[in-house]
């Protein structure tokens, strides 16, 4: 029987041994920025905002019923009771975190391969942090700045994210003029 090295075609063979790969060792999750503020942005609302928004509601369903458009009398009447939820219960507050994992809000982490590009916008008198969402769908983070400052969350995410706003679409700037137009409440 022959010597497996001497065969032809171990003879053009060099055996070499590799180094195993270093270990990866996790890092700690370090916390960089906290604060605490609102879910969403929020802003009592008097007797007259509700009335505005029941009169214009009663005015169109009365036009849709005589064009027979019940089902979308359901979804004003649907969008009128969020709006009324939305604007009489005051939202929780929720403790907002951005460490080296990610952005954390109450109990949920969403990781920095999980987010996009982020900016600042005012909301009802209120700095929000916007964050682009990338996981299942395309979606947005808007986290309420109570104390803290714009420059110190900036510092904290342009090391992961890229700081830009997004051009408004023709329908978020159609919502932006009716809102300037037509306001339902009170300056």
């Amino acid at each position: 029987m022959e010597n497996p090295a001497e065969t032809p075609l171990a003879q053009g063979v060099q055996q070499t041994q590799q180094p195993a790969p270093p270990v990866q060792q996790i890092q700690p999750e370090e916390v960089l920025l906290t604060w605490e503020s609102a879910n969403r942005p929020f802003k009592k609302r008097d007797r007259e905002y509700y009335t505005t928004i029941a009169v214009i509601v009663f005015l169109l369903s009365i036009i849709l019923f005589f064009a027979g458009q019940f089902l979308l009398i359901a979804v004003i009447v649907s969008f009128a009771f969020v709006s009324y939820a939305l604007a009489a219960v005051p939202p929780e507050n929720t403790k907002h975190i951005i460490t080296t994992y990610g952005i954390r809000m109450g109990e949920k982490l969403y990781t920095w391969d999980m987010l996009g590009r982020f900016w600042f916008s005012t909301a009802l008198g209120q700095r929000v942090l916007h964050v682009e969402y990338y996981h299942r769908f395309i979606g947005n983070l808007s986290l309420v700045l109570s104390d803290v400052k714009e420059e110190d969350v900036k510092s904290a995410l342009e090391k992961y994210l890229v700081f830009e706003r997004p051009v408004q679409t023709f329908a978020e700037r159609g919502a932006q003029w009716l809102q300037q137009k037509f306001p339902l409440d009170k300056a």
